[in-house]
């Protein structure tokens, strides 16, 4: 004897999470495992971006807070600006300080007037700054 189909449905809904008809049900199931392997592949990248970035801007020579200072140096074109660490819970937003020094064209899409960065510049720029600084003070 064969049963109602309504009741076959009631009771396929009911395995399902909640918002999913059984109709989309596959295609939902896809959907889960595509976003769970894309968040896993960001994870894995994020890991693994900051450890390179830090030694192609010159880590073992420079620390961490060094190779911060020195990108903020040549980002907004001020020997003064510093990167602290701690940062102080209430401090201004991250180049909020530096961002009137800068020698951007400022628009819709801002354009830089930096140079590009090559393998390990940010030593050779630090130590030159010491040099100077060494040499006029």
């Amino acid at each position: 004897m064969s049963t109602p189909s309504g009741i076959e449905e009631q009771d396929a809904a009911a395995d399902l999470p909640p918002g999913t008809t059984p109709y989309y049900a596959r295609m939902h199931k896809w959907i889960k495992r595509a976003v769970l392997v894309c968040l896993v592949a960001l994870v894995i990248e994020g890991a693994f971006t900051l450890p390179f970035m830090a030694v192609y801007y010159g880590y073992p020579t420079l620390s961490l807070t060094e190779v911060c200072s020195e990108l903020l140096k040549v980002r907004y074109s001020d020997d003064t600006l510093e990167c602290k660490y701690p940062y102080p819970p209430l401090g201004p937003p991250e180049g909020a300080e530096g961002k009137d020094t800068a020698q951007d064209e400022w628009g819709i899409q801002p354009v830089p007037k930096y140079h590009r960065l090559g393998f390990r510049e940010l030593v050779r720029i630090h130590e030159e700054r010491e040099a100077r600084q060494a040499a006029g003070g």
